[in-house]
């Protein structure tokens, strides 16, 4: 049942927002990691010993984790590459055709996002920057309780449009033909069926079969997510895409059993996804939680939907749409859909999220899959700082110092004087013996 709460009780429980590594997990979560790593153990020091294995034991490590956490017996990763072409084919038409209008839709979008390459003689020479790609790019594609092949379109193509000369995926053992179908759409090849955490520590440390990369991104569990926040550093990343998102603020326009199958397919994810409908109307509240009893009957994986519900899914009854969007900012979530009178005005009001999704017709599942944008979005809050996979993800920025002999002379001055203020007289004296050469030269 999906629970009603008022909005006290609901800043204490269901927005509140915990650090991932310190959340209250389900005893079924930490029962199935103790029986793997041992008592006491929880997902941040588990994570953290798949890790430390793979950096020091490489393929062994990733042989012996493939078996143990995926049941499956591999001593060679690599996906052949003549499988990928076969898989496309064997798909329905209709799917194909769908895949490729996503494809298109997804590179279309990426290709107008400008990057900031730029110069200047006005400061005295030439000044500016430069947007280079990372050399090799890793994604991570889920395909563990499904599989996701509109995860890969939406990571690989903003890479390639960045420019990315070689892109590693990995996805759990035994990939799914729509998997295979979605690589061989964006002409990549390179594909290991490694899963999980051991999948993020053999691209941030490189194996003797995987190579080490430069960034990783991707969507991902738990373990995943857990696994990115401890290689930053070693590897860049996108950002800490952990379970999945969604808050629906609807008023009393809003069709209910559209609402109701919003959060539906949010909640399907996983056990640990949340689906949260902030509203206006407590008649509204209601019909949705009778559809949402209703609907989920019909539904494949109902009693994931029924987990993540019950554990992180609920109405929040606002007194008015303005509340709803302080509530809204607050929580900082991935997906915010806008189910109301006039979506854009109150959009307005709202700064922290990943992706506004505005009114009935753009609703989450067309962003999930053909819209344009990637799905990949902050999670957790991290949508106060951060942003969903876009081409930047993929490029870092070079800054460029052409100083042409005048400004070099003024400004040495400037920057002597404030290195003397920081006691770097080795910084001063290099700045210095330029102005002496030039005082020397008449100049």
């Amino acid at each position: 049942m999906l629970k009603i709460y008022e909005i006290e009780t609901a800043r204490d429980t269901l927005l509140r927002r915990e650090r991932v590594n310190t959340a209250n997990y389900p005893a079924a979560l930490l029962a199935g990691v103790e029986e793997i790593f041992g008592e006491g153990v929880r997902p941040y020091g588990a994570v953290q010993r798949i890790l430390e294995t793979v950096q020091e034991g490489g393929d062994a490590a990733l042989i012996h984790w493939t078996k143990i956490l995926d049941k499956t017996e591999l001593d060679d990763f690599l996906v052949p590459p003549g499988s990928f072409k076969p898989a496309y084919e064997a798909l329905p038409g209709t799917l194909v055709q769908a895949l490729n209008v996503a494809a298109e839709r997804i590179r279309d979008f990426h290709e107008r996002q400008p990057l900031p390459n730029w110069t200047t003689t006005e400061m005295g020479g030439l000044l500016g920057q430069r947007a280079t790609p990372v050399e090799r790019a890793g994604v991570y594609i889920p395909g563990g309780s499904a599989p996701l092949p509109s995860s890969l379109l939406m990571s690989v193509i903003p890479a390639q449009v960045a420019g990315v000369e070689r892109i590693v995926i990995t996805t759990p053992p035994n990939p799914h033909d729509t998997i295979l179908a979605a690589a061989h759409i964006c002409g990549v090849d390179e594909v290991y069926q490694i899963g999980g955490a051991q999948a993020v520590a053999a691209m941030a440390f490189g194996t003797e079969s995987v190579p080490k990369v430069d960034t990783i991104v991707g969507a991902g569990n738990l373990f995943v997510t857990l696994a990115k926040q401890q290689v930053y550093g070693i590897v860049g990343l996108d950002g800490l895409a952990g379970p999945t998102e969604t808050m629906v603020i609807a008023d009393e326009t809003a069709n209910p059993a559209w609402v109701a199958a919003d959060l539906l397919a949010q909640a399907e994810h996983d056990p640990l996804a949340s689906a949260i409908l902030l509203t206006t109307s407590q008649a509204l509240a209601e019909s949705v939680q009778t559809e949402v009893a209703q609907q989920m009957e019909t539904l494949s994986r109902r009693e994931i939907i029924a987990q993540s519900l019950d554990a992180r899914g609920g109405v929040v009854i606002t007194p008015d749409l303005d509340t709803a969007a302080d509530l809204a900012n607050a929580y900082a979530a991935e997906h915010l859909c806008l189910a109301v009178e006039d979506p854009q005005t109150l959009s307005e009001a709202i700064n922290n999220t990943g992706g506004f999704f505005l009114g009935d017709h753009s609703f989450e599942v067309l962003g999930d899959y053909v819209a344009g944008p990637s799905h990949i979005m902050p999670t957790g809050g991290s949508a106060r700082f951060s942003s969903p996979l876009n081409v930047m993800d993929f490029v870092k920025i070079n800054s460029i110092i052409a100083l042409d002999p005048e400004t070099a002379q003024t400004l040495s001055a400037q920057a002597a004087e404030i290195a003397h203020a920081e006691g770097l007289t080795a910084h001063a004296a290099s700045a210095e013996c330029r102005m002496v050469k030039r005082d020397s030269e008449g100049l």
